[in-house]
């Protein structure tokens, strides 16, 4: 009962912790949280209005102060405000303890989550000193790739030039080589060709020989078959005179 003549009762006061814990652990509450919330206060005071007609009734069975004499009525008022800020301390006190235990709760659970925390927080650390390590080791990485990559550019870009300035004289002997062989080329055809007109002159020179030689060699086959001829007739005209001057003697 309060000072008003109100009393809660003990569903009423669970209802309201129920109110209070589900405020302390949720910390962003819904639409849907809301109305359950605002139903829950409205349950509550539909209670507390129904007790309050009922007990304000029996306090007017009990203590009708229309029949009471005046020292009954003087002791009565002063016992009815005592019993009310009783109640009103106790249920107060109820209230205290109750938050207080929400409190608590909320307390080790919060702690129990900061625990929890701490260590998530701790791994995450440990993780992000791993990567940080890691990312040390890939810059160092890279840092030397890049050192190497700087110095294979100007490796390759000075073996590039030196191969460049080789080429180029390669290029320059062979145009040079080139010129030389087609002049080469030309002077041996000049070659050839007046080999070839040399030859042609040597086989027309030959040819002539060949038949110069053959018009000679005809010539002294026709003398000495003349010659065999001339032989012959004189072989036939001394042998009979060896036969007579034979017989003569």
């Amino acid at each position: 009962m309060g000072r008003d003549g109100t009393v809660v009762n003990e569903n009423g006061k669970k209802k309201g912790l129920a109110w209070l814990k589900s405020s302390f652990f949720s910390q962003n509450p819904t639409e849907e949280d809301n109305v359950e919330k605002e139903e829950i206060l409205n349950e509550e005071r539909s209670i507390a209005m129904k007790e309050n007609e009922q007990v304000a009734a029996q306090n007017n069975n009990i203590f009708a102060k229309d029949n009471q004499d005046k020292i009954i009525l003087d002791l009565i008022v002063p016992l009815e405000n005592l019993i009310k800020d009783r109640q009103l301390i106790q249920y107060r006190n109820k209230g205290l303890e109750e938050q207080l235990y929400v409190a608590n709760e909320t307390m080790n659970r919060m702690k129990q989550d900061l625990v929890k925390k701490d260590q998530q927080l701790q791994e995450k650390n440990k993780e992000i000193r791993n990567l940080e390590t890691n990312l040390t080791s890939k810059q160092m990485s890279y840092d030397q790739l890049l050192e190497d990559y700087k110095e294979y550019q100007s490796t390759s870009n000075m073996e590039y030039e030196s191969i460049s300035n080789q080429l180029s004289a390669e290029i320059t002997k062979y145009n040079k080589l080139s010129e030389e062989t087609k002049n080469n080329q030309y002077q041996n055809i000049l070659k050839i060709s007046e080999l070839e007109e040399k030859v042609r002159g040597l086989e027309i020179e030959n040819q002539q020989n060949i038949e110069k030689y053959q018009r000679i060699f005809e010539e002294k086959a026709e003398l000495i078959k003349t010659i065999n001829d001339f032989t012959q007739r004189m072989t036939f005209s001394f042998s009979p005179k060896a036969v007579d001057s034979s017989e003569t003697e």
